[in-house]
Order: structure tokens, then sequence, then C-alpha cells
């Protein structure tokens, strides 16, 4: 499907994906024994869970505009470099406050990965497989966190947890200095020319990051990946301990378990984007938002429904198949928001309006995982935090049905154009 010369592109921004959720869930399959070793209690564990997104969420923003500024290969390549030496400084945190900072830096480094993805595949992929690419290269990120939990796991059982930081901060160098050395920013064909998005965006005028951030469809589209993130980082930060604290597994059998959403989300995350592209060439006549909005909002309901019931289920089975069901349903989304702004947005504005939409959406990440470990802390319960989240995702599917439609432009002549 892919021309032989994109795949190492391809296959390397995969990688980073993997790379990217083992350092990430790295700390939420570790939470047991670093919550013991450091006397963390749940409400600390959830805003170091959250400091994570500060430095993420703002790193998004500019990790999309340096992509769009200095080129997405550069950006990335440091953005991994920090990422990983910051991974490994969990194994020297003391206490509360060295973990938060420790963290803040980490999503820092993190925050430029999916901008920096987007921007890749919108200089070396064409329209019809841009969906298909993205879901592809992000589907690295769900196998990351199925196997941190046995990786981290079990070092953590048999040595010590903070060797496990440590190891994946080394696997992160060795992906940079891959990066580095056989990755070009563009297709050598084209490294001359700007890569035409769109067929009618030569006629049309440059319009600025300001005419972008006004727009529903940016906003909404926004506030649905919001909605996805807080599943996400609800599922990321906190179900390990919900099967440890509220299940009663040990942290061997939780080690193995956590491994069955993952793959699941691996599953739905690499076929979201053929699914969109098949719908977009079967209903081409629709445009070719309509068949990124199918993909969406019928699989955010579906994954917002089956989270809001996990949470009221009594046996343990039920709770990891409807949590397993939900990340594979919010998964097969994963592409498509980044595949809206594609289809919207002229090529030189890809990476700064995903980085803002990314952002908008990446503060879920700050106050979910706070906000979830609060809710524990006062009911003494799991529940109310998964109708919260099964809740908001419902919201944002039946908002993105109503707000989000082709931009429409005006070329230097005033005629009306829609993407």
């Amino acid at each position: 499907m892919f021309d032989k010369n994109k795949l190492p592109v391809l296959i390397l921004l995969f990688l980073a994906g993997v790379v990217n959720y083992l350092d990430r869930s790295a700390l939420s399959i570790g939470a047991p024994f670093i919550s013991h070793d450091l006397s963390l209690s749940a409400t600390q564990m959830g805003l170091i869970f959250s400091s994570f997104s500060i430095g993420y969420a703002i790193f998004n923003f500019i990790g999309g505009m340096a992509a769009d500024k200095y080129g997405a290969k550069m950006t990335l390549f440091v953005a991994m470099i920090v990422w990983s030496l910051f991974s490994g400084a969990v194994a020297l945190a003391v206490g509360f406050a060295s973990l938060i900072v420790i963290r803040i830096l980490f999503g820092m480094g993190e925050g430029p990965l999916s901008t920096t993805i987007s921007k890749m595949v919108n200089n070396w992929f064409p329209l019809e497989q841009r969906a298909s690419a993205i879901g592809l290269a992000n589907s690295g990120t769900p196998l990351g966190g199925a196997i941190s939990g046995p990786i981290v796991g079990f070092i953590a059982i048999s040595y010590n947890w903070k060797i496990s930081f440590i190891l994946i901060m080394f696997i992160g160098l060795i992906w940079a200095f891959c990066w580095l050395k056989f990755v070009k920013e563009k297709p050598v064909k084209s490294a001359g020319n700007v890569t035409v998005v769109k067929g009618n965006q030569s006629s049309q005028k440059s319009y600025p990051l300001s005419f972008y951030l006004k727009e529903k469809t940016v906003l909404f589209t926004a506030f649905a990946f919001f909605a996805y993130n807080y599943i996400l980082f609800f599922f990321l930060t906190w179900f390990p301990s919900y099967l440890v604290e509220a299940r009663g597994l040990d942290v061997k059998s939780m080690s193995v378990v956590t491994i069955i959403p993952w793959v699941l989300g691996f599953i739905g995350l690499a076929a979201g984007g053929f699914v969109s592209d098949w719908v977009f060439k079967k209903f081409s006549q629709k445009g070719v938002l309509f068949s990124r909005k199918v993909v969406l909002v019928s699989c955010l309901f579906l994954s917002a429904v089956c989270i809001g019931i996990a949470g009221l289920v009594a046996t343990t089975v039920s709770a990891v198949t409807l949590v397993a069901l939900s990340v594979f349903f919010l998964y097969l989304t994963g592409a498509i928001y980044w595949a809206i702004i594609q289809d919207v947005v002229q090529q030189k504005s890809v990476g700064s309006v995903g980085g803002f939409m990314h952002f908008l959406a990446n503060t879920a990440g700050i106050i979910g995982p706070a906000l979830t470990g609060y809710i524990v802390d006062k009911s003494g319960s799991f529940t109310g935090a998964f109708l919260l989240a099964g809740g908001l995702a419902v919201f944002a599917s039946l908002a993105v049905i109503r707000f989000v439609r082709p931009i429409i432009y005006k070329n230097e002549r005033d005629i009306e154009m829609t993407i």
C-alpha cells in the first residue's frame, strides 16, 4: 500500500510511539512500589500523574510551531533526547516534589511527538493515505503501553523499580541516533517543492494561525480529543492501581492483565485510519469530513458507554473486558483528530494548528488524573471516576455531529471555497 521509500519513516515513527508509551506507562506500572517507597497518598499520586500533562500540553503547541519552523525531523530528535533523559531521572526521585518536577520536564520532552508525527505524515504521504499512515504511526503507542507492564513489573519484582527507568532511557537514546541518521525531512524528489495538500490550495491566500484558532471545527475537534484523552489518561494512570486496590490483584497479575486493553488499543489505532480512508473512498461524494465523523462519533460514543458501565460491574473479568473494549473503540478514533486537521488546514500551519488542538486536548491529562485521585480519596471508590469519563465522551461525540464542518475559505478575489 505504501511506497517502499516511505516505509523507513513509518517504521521509525511507529517505534517512536512504542518508546513514548513505554516511558509514559512506566510510572503507572511502578506506582504501587513508588508510592510505598516514597510514602505517597492517592491524592499525591494523582497530582504526580497530572504534573506530566502540564509540560506535555504546553509543548504540544510549542512542538507544533517548532515542527513548522525548524522541521519535524529535528524537533522529534530533540524531543526524544529530552524525554528519554528525564524518564531515566525518575530513578533519582526522593519524594513528592522531585517527582513533580521530573514529570513536568518529562512531559515537556514528550509534548511534540504527535504533532511531529502529523507533520511528517503530511510531508511524506498523499491525502488519501494520511489517516492510514497516522493510524499506523501512532499505533506504536498502545504497543508501548502493552509491553511496559511486563518489563517494568518484572524488573520491579525481580530487582528494583529504578532499574526499569534507566533501561528505557537507553532505548530512547538508541532510537534518536537511528532517526537522525536514516530519516529525511521530506522525500528527496520534493525537497525543493512544497507538497500540495489540497487541489485548490495554490489559488488560496495564506491564512494566519489566528484564523484557525477561532474556527469551530478546530475547537470542537479539540473538545472531542479532550474527551478521548480524559478516558485515555484515566486508563493510563489509574487502571493499574484500580486493579490492585479495588480488584485485589497482585502486582504480577496486574502487569499481565494491563496488556489486554493495550493490545486491543493497538489493533484499534492501527485500523482506525484505514477504516476512515475506506469510508472516504466509498462515500467520496459526501466529502472527506463525513468519513472522519462517522468513525469519530460512533466509536467515541461506544468507548464512553463501555467505560461508564465498567465502573458498575461486579466482577474483575467484566471490568477488564469493558475497559479493554473501551480502549479499542477509543483508539479507533485516534488517527481521526489529526486527519481532520490535515483535511481542513493549509500545509504550512498543520503543525501549529495540530499542536494547538493537542494542547487543548491534553489539559485533560492535567485535570483527569488529579480529579480521579480526589474522587477515590473522598468516595473510597472508582465508580464515580468511571461514570464521569464516560459521560464527558458522550457529550463530546454529540458536539462533533453539530459543530465539526468544512472550513470556509475566501481566496484573494473573495470567492468562497471550502475544503
